[in-house]
Order: C-alpha cells, then sequence, then structure tokens
C-alpha cells in the first residue's frame, strides 16, 4: 500500500536538510536586512504578461510582468506561496500554492517556463530545431487539465529525491489545475494542493501536483485526493502515462505504481522543491543552464534593478501557422 511505502517529510527530514550545507544561509530564522527581506509582501500580487516574437516560432517568449508593469522572473520572482513572499524555515500550514500556467486545457503547444533565458520567460520548447506539439489520442485533445509550474522550487538533479529516490528532472516542480476555469498562458494563479503524482520521465523525477483553483465552485469541497472524482484522476494517470506513446516512445513510468499521494505528502515534496530552490539561488549547488537573474532577491548572484534588464516591449504579432496535423486524433492501444 501507498502508506507503507511514503513517509512524510516534516519535521526530521526537512530540518535535516535545513542543517545541512549552507546552514547558515537556511537556519537564519529572522533577519531585518539582505536577501531575507527581499522576500517580505505584504498583500498578494496582481500580474500582466508581455509577449515578444511571433507564436508558435522559436523566437516567441512571454514575460511575467508586476504589477508596475516591469517584467520578472517566472521562475524565481514569483512567491511559491501566495500567503507571504517570506523565505520559509518551516513548512507553512496552508495548502495554497502559486501556479504559472504554461498551457492552457485542451492546447497542444509544449510551452514551458525557460530555464536559460534571461528573466525565464515561457516559451515553446524546440527539438531538432522545430517547436514541439504534444499530439491528440483518444479520448484527449491536447493537454488534459490547465497545466504549468510552482515558482521558486526546483527538482534538484544532484541529490535524490526523499521519496521517490531518484534524482530530479532539473525544472520547476509541475502542477495540474483541475479546476473549470480555462487558464491563460502566463497566467498567475492560486491553488489548492490536494495531491501528486510521481512520474519518473526518462529516469528522472518529474512530480505532478494536483491542485484545484481556489475561485473554483468545488474548491470547498475538494480538500484531499480522496475527493477528486476518480474518473478524472484515471484520466491524468492515462494522459501522463501515454502522451508520448504518438511519438513513438513508450508508455511512461510511474513512483509507488502509479499511487496518487495524499495531501500532506504533495505538500512535502512542494516544500522539498522550494529548499531546493534557495540552495540553488544562495550558490550551493551548480546552476548549470539555469539564469538566476531575478529583480527582488537583492542579495542573490542573480539579482538585477529592473532598470538593467532590457526587455523589449509588448510585440502584437499574428500567430505563425500550424500544421493541420496538430490537430490528427490517434488511437494508442493501452497496456
Amino acid at each position: 500500500m501507498l502508506r507503507q511505502v511514503v513517509r512524510p517529510l516534516r519535521g526530521s527530514r526537512i530540518s535535516a536538510r535545513l542543517r545541512g550545507p549552507g546552514a547558515g544561509f537556511f537556519c537564519a530564522q529572522t533577519s531585518s536586512s539582505g536577501f531575507f527581506s527581499s522576500f517580505q509582501v505584504t498583500r498578494a500580487m496582481s500580474y500582466k504578461t508581455r509577449t515578444n516574437g511571433q507564436l508558435y516560432t522559436k523566437d516567441f517568449k512571454l514575460y511575467i510582468e508586476n504589477e508596475a508593469g516591469d517584467p520578472i522572473s517566472a521562475f524565481h520572482d514569483i512567491p511559491v506561496y501566495p500567503d507571504s513572499g517570506k523565505i520559509r524555515f518551516e513548512q507553512p500550514k496552508s495548502d495554497l500554492v502559486n501556479m504559472v500556467v504554461e498551457v492552457p486545457r485542451w492546447s497542444n503547444a509544449k510551452m514551458e517556463i525557460s530555464k536559460s533565458a534571461e528573466l525565464n520567460p515561457i516559451t515553446q520548447d524546440v527539438k531538432k530545431d522545430r517547436v514541439r506539439f504534444v499530439r491528440n489520442f483518444y479520448p484527449h485533445h491536447g493537454y488534459c487539465h490547465n497545466y504549468g509550474a510552482i515558482p521558486q522550487t526546483w527538482e534538484n538533479p544532484h541529490v535524490k529525491d526523499s521519496l521517490t529516490q531518484i534524482e530530479g528532472d532539473n525544472d520547476p516542480i509541475d502542477v495540474v489545475d483541475i479546476g473549470q476555469a480555462l487558464g491563460k498562458m502566463g497566467q498567475v494563479k492560486t491553488v489548492k494542493v490536494v495531491g501528486a503524482l510521481g512520474l519518473i520521465d526518462e529516469g528522472e523525477t518529474d512530480w505532478k501536483i494536483i491542485a484545484i483553483d481556489v475561485r473554483d465552485p468545488r474548491a470547498a469541497k475538494i480538500n484531499d485526493i480522496s475527493d477528486v472524482s476518480k474518473s478524472v484522476l484515471n484520466d491524468i494517470y492515462d494522459w501522463f502515462k501515454y502522451y508520448k506513446v504518438p511519438d513513438g516512445k513508450p508508455a511512461n513510468n510511474f513512483a509507488f505504481d502509479g499511487k496518487f499521494l495524499n495531501k500532506a505528502e504533495a505538500l512535502d515534496v512542494v516544500y522539498e522543491g522550494h529548499v531546493h530552490w534557495l540552495e540553488l539561488l544562495k550558490g550551493n549547488v551548480p546552476a548549470g543552464e539555469i539564469d538566476l537573474t531575478n529583480v527582488t532577491l537583492t542579495d542573490t548572484k542573480g539579482f538585477k534593478s529592473r532598470h538593467d534588464v532590457a526587455i523589449k516591449a509588448n510585440e502584437v504579432v499574428e500567430p505563425a501557422k500550424v500544421s493541420s496535423s496538430v490537430n490528427d486524433w490517434l488511437v494508442v492501444e493501452r497496456e
């Protein structure tokens, strides 16, 4: 049973990680200046978007803007927890996180936060010099739900995940919003965490946090993974298992035989990812290709004044034409 395999990270494991390398950075519980105070916020932020280039091309970039209209990093400048911008030294009691929508439900373009571009805009994934689209396969059209990332989290490829015992995929933690409203690319929304699915993608841990938009009419009644319709969970599992098959790849594998983790375990996953991100920003682990540029975290190596970040003004360009084959619908034989 899942309960025998998964042990929550609350308490000893998280505390041990905070006492590990870089403890001087993590264990300062309070600070009135520098890096820590740069996280202070007094109210929830609202965000806008700015686009450069033509949608469905390699040149397309969608930046997140703050309320003042300044571009910020979708990876580093948006707080993981919407109720506070403070660094978390203890796991918060709240079950709410921020979500950056990368791919609206039912769409096919494989959009993602760029790790390597300055300020980490949303771009379309490219393979063999061509932008990528996920294929439609029965009964799914495009992505089965709004799909995105939790900012200020990172799946560390240098250490084994505490639950799967497999290294991370070097990306922010992914999140699936099962709410009814159709998301918009670049939208920053508050979602309630209810569970998680542990995808193992080409030998790397690739968590999928299951969440629901707090504004959804069902949000008050969906508080844990057991409250989610089995049909919805089956569809999520089916999509992530088989979505690569139409491109000639094998079906994906999962940790824990594909069982969904509950809310408490999912919140542990998010917080551990936040701790890994903190280690990344402080320079305690190699950043590799990841661009650390940010405009809010003043004592980090990647900090830049907003005046030193040159992003072109918003461009209104008609999307590029997309091959009609993107709308093809294929049949995938299940195991």
